[in-house]
């Protein structure tokens, strides 16, 4: 398949995914996943028809890679976390002219399979393209995504191969104290959409020291039936709740997001941590200590260096890789 059939056929995707009902698609998911509320699975569908299968973006995107004059089988072992995190190793593989190995996780096997066979519906010469597999042994190179034990088992296993490994990393948000409720609002949502669970989600913010959380809480309020009324979110909130009130651990508490003062950088479900930084170059210390497992940083109107405005956690570009590795570029060359 030539690259403008490829890039014709994945733009009729992004238009179906924009303007049609995905009502069924969305419960069903659900069903297979309680974390995969219908208003969550239907945003992450939107999402990746507005932001990767738009024309206008995916064609100087694809123009930026020269075509590969070969297709070889690139195995996927997809992450599961959050509805279609998958997606965009699969659109890379594709649009690149490989064949796609796709090892599914088991918590978002509804979300993809339904996008891939809708893909070949709109173009039955993807069928040759790409397979559901269990099993990525015959694959000439590999993309595997997991936490950092299963990284080590990736490592060991594709050694001997083209690969990229992706292990556990979590992001982070700066608050500077001259925030807005609007701004505050949609930090609340690069911490709490899809309950927490992406790498693109916020688990721990960075205040002044005099910082008080009272304006962030009060932005954030509206949000709460939505968590309240999640068992399994509220499961969880009760629970870490338990944990710090009989050890007695210093919090700060809204009835459904826990805040704590801690050093490290993942937070449990339904807690945010929170560390005081002195002053910017203090700030940018602690983020530079961090690197290495932050995947992206969130900053009012992206004042801080190489940060993005409050509010665009979940709506990466189709340049933002993950981990910062370029996988156009991997499947390029190799």
């Amino acid at each position: 398949m030539n690259i403008k059939n490829r890039i014709k056929s994945i733009v009729l995707l992004g238009k179906f995914l924009q303007n049609d009902s995905l009502e069924s698609i969305v419960h069903k998911a659900n069903f297979k996943n309680n974390w995969f509320t219908p208003q969550n699975n239907l945003s992450a569908l939107r999402a990746v028809g507005k932001e990767f299968l738009d024309e206008n973006k995916l064609t100087p995107w694809v123009e930026k890679y020269s075509q590969n004059k070969s297709s070889l089988k690139i195995g996927v072992v997809m992450a599961g976390n959050i509805p279609a995190v998958g997606f965009h190793d699969a659109l890379c593989v594709l649009i690149s002219g490989h064949k796609l190995l796709a090892k599914l996780s088991s918590e978002d096997q509804v979300m993809m399979t339904f996008l891939l066979e809708r893909l070949i519906e709109i173009e039955p010469e993807w069928q040759s393209y790409i397979s559901f597999v269990d099993r990525i042994n015959e694959a000439d190179a590999y993309i595997a995504t997991g936490s950092d034990n299963t990284a080590r088992y990736f490592e060991y296993y594709f050694a001997k191969k083209p690969h990229i490994i992706r292990k556990n990393r979590t992001s982070v948000g700066i608050i500077d104290g001259h925030e807005t409720k609007e701004e505050l609002t949609n930090l609340g949502t690069d911490i709490l959409q899809y309950f927490g669970l992406g790498c693109r989600n916020v688990s721990k913010i960075y205040v002044p020291d005099s910082y008080k959380f009272d304006s962030f809480y009060q932005a954030i309020e509206d949000q709460a039936p939505t968590f309240i009324n999640h068992h399994k979110y509220f499961n969880n909130y009760e629970y870490n709740k338990s944990v710090y009130l009989i050890n007695q651990e210093p919090h700060f508490d809204n009835g459904f997001l826990m805040l704590r003062k801690s050093e490290s950088l993942v937070s449990p479900i339904s807690v945010l941590f929170y560390e005081n930084y002195e002053n910017q170059q203090d700030l940018m210390q602690k983020i530079e200590t961090s690197q290495s497992k932050i995947q992206c940083v969130v900053s009012n109107n992206g004042w801080f260096e190489n940060s993005i405005a409050f509010g665009q956690a979940q709506k990466p570009s189709l340049e933002d890789y993950a981990d910062g590795v370029d996988t156009m570029e991997f499947l390029e060359n190799i």
